[in-house]
């Protein structure tokens, strides 16, 4: 180690030394960095789908925003419907004035005078909206819809979340199946390689099986560090999916098999078109923009308030106050008012419109869904046929070449087709569990 190397580590300890018995103990255990994350709520057990779910339902910063929102929106009622309580408010002036005047002196002359006055009032005012031809009624109407809105992107924001949760707890499942097939695949290619060397050693086959084998060998590891990378990837989706710090160490319950999934095709578009948010927001927007062209129809006509204060001004705190009723009335304003009540008739028209096109994107998301489970069920059964042939086939295979009567490039592609046929079979089952999480989503079931 050179001198300077040397020096510079001394120095190190000596500072980190320095450090430790000037800071408190207290400071030194919290760290210098962020505060540390919470516990995982995953360690130290395996999860199941409902717990992962609950999880990311309590944890997902996504959805409390939708629900910050959704409080914001619930206050713009009060906001507009706050026009039709009294208003009540106070007011206080001071004044403070120079008079100046001319008198008369002694000597026959006139000198300046100058006072000073102050002048004080204070008031207690209100005002109450009499009649506004229902314009105050309408802007609350339309604030409520736009609250139901916010609800509903609430419940959006909730099932799709659950549907990536359920997606990356499949796909890490799958990814921990192609793990297990891996590593048996490498399992089998050592097991061949030794027969080989065997084989070898003793001069029945060639050096040439050796080679073939420590290839297949080799290319069975790669695959293998792969499948455990993708695991790694898998796990990190879901623990973003449940909100959850991404280096949580979660583990999953393997129910990576067929379960059927029964459904009455003839009621798939009435139950989603019940239950799913998209389209009871939709609804709800309609209600906003008729509520809007209400609004907007009643500007025409004037708003009359009853308004009055009561007060005293000093500096004898004489008693003042003043009651009337006031009608505001716009008569023209340049077309603005026909303008805003055309445009909020035009957006109700495009509103309505979005409902039929909702539909008609509820009704194929459906149909692809359901599509797409029967199409996964069918792999599913020609895949365990496969399984079961690439099993035999490899059996047979290394079966011939243990006797010395198969080559070893039979038996490689024997092993070969069998890690497909089990990653095939794999890949179906997990498709088919996200197949089914999809169209229970797209019915609006959670």
């Amino acid at each position: 180690m050179s001198g300077t190397r040397l020096t510079r580590l001394v120095a190190m300890s000596l500072t980190l030394g320095l450090a430790a018995w000037l800071i408190p103990p207290e400071t030194l255990a919290q760290g210098a960095g962020p505060a540390q994350a919470p516990p995982s709520p995953v360690a130290g057990r395996i999860l199941s789908l409902k717990e992962a779910i609950n999880i990311a339902l309590e944890n997902q910063p996504s959805i409390q925003a939708r629900l910050g929102d959704y409080a914001a929106a619930r206050h713009r009622v009060d906001q507009a419907f706050s026009g039709l309580l009294p208003q009540i408010g106070g007011s206080w002036n001071a004044f403070r004035d120079q008079n100046v005047s001319q008198s008369a002196t002694t000597a026959g002359g006139t000198r300046t005078v100058y006072s000073w006055a102050t002048t004080t009032t204070a008031k207690a005012t209100a005002s109450q909206l009499l009649f506004d031809f229902g314009k105050t009624f309408a802007a609350t109407d339309r604030e409520k819809a736009n609250a139901e809105s916010s609800k509903e992107d609430v419940e959006i924001e909730r099932d799709s979340t659950v549907l990536l949760v359920k997606e990356s707890y499949f796909n890490l499942l799958f990814g921990k199946r192609l793990v297990v097939v891996n590593r048996e695949a490498v399992a089998r290619a050592e097991l061949n390689l030794r027969s080989a060397k065997g084989f070898f050693e003793v001069g029945t086959r060639p050096k040439f099986d050796v080679t073939r084998a420590e290839v297949d060998l080799a290319n069975a590891q790669v695959t293998l560090i792969q499948a455990r990378n993708a695991v790694r990837l898998a796990r990190v989706a879901l623990n973003t999916a449940m909100g959850i710090s991404i280096g949580s160490p979660t583990e999953v319950q393997d129910i990576l098999t067929y379960e059927a999934f029964p459904v009455d095709e003839s009621r798939l578009l009435p139950e989603a078109l019940q239950h799913r948010p998209e389209y009871r927001q939709i609804q709800v927007r309609v209600e906003a923009a008729e509520a809007n062209v209400r609004q907007n129809f009643r500007n025409f006509f004037p708003d009359v308030t009853g308004n009055g204060f009561y007060g005293a001004s000093r500096a004898d705190m004489n008693e003042v106050w003043e009651l009337g009723i006031t009608l505001n009335w716009s008569i023209f304003d340049g077309g603005n008012k026909i303008a805003k009540y055309k445009e909020a008739k035009a957006s109700l028209e495009a509103a309505q419109s979005r409902v039929r096109a909702q539909e008609l994107s509820i009704w194929k998301e459906v149909e692809q869904a359901h599509l797409n489970v029967i199409e996964t069920e069918e792999r599913i059964q020609a895949t365990k046929k496969a399984v079961e042939s690439a099993q035999e086939n490899f059996r047979l295979a290394q079966g011939r070449f243990d006797a010395g009567v198969g080559t070893i490039i039979e038996l490689t592609d024997a092993q070969l087709a069998l890690t497909q046929a089990l990653s095939t079979e794999a890949q179906a089952l997990t498709d088919y569990r996200i197949g089914v999480s999809r169209l229970e989503r797209a019915l609006g079931r959670r």
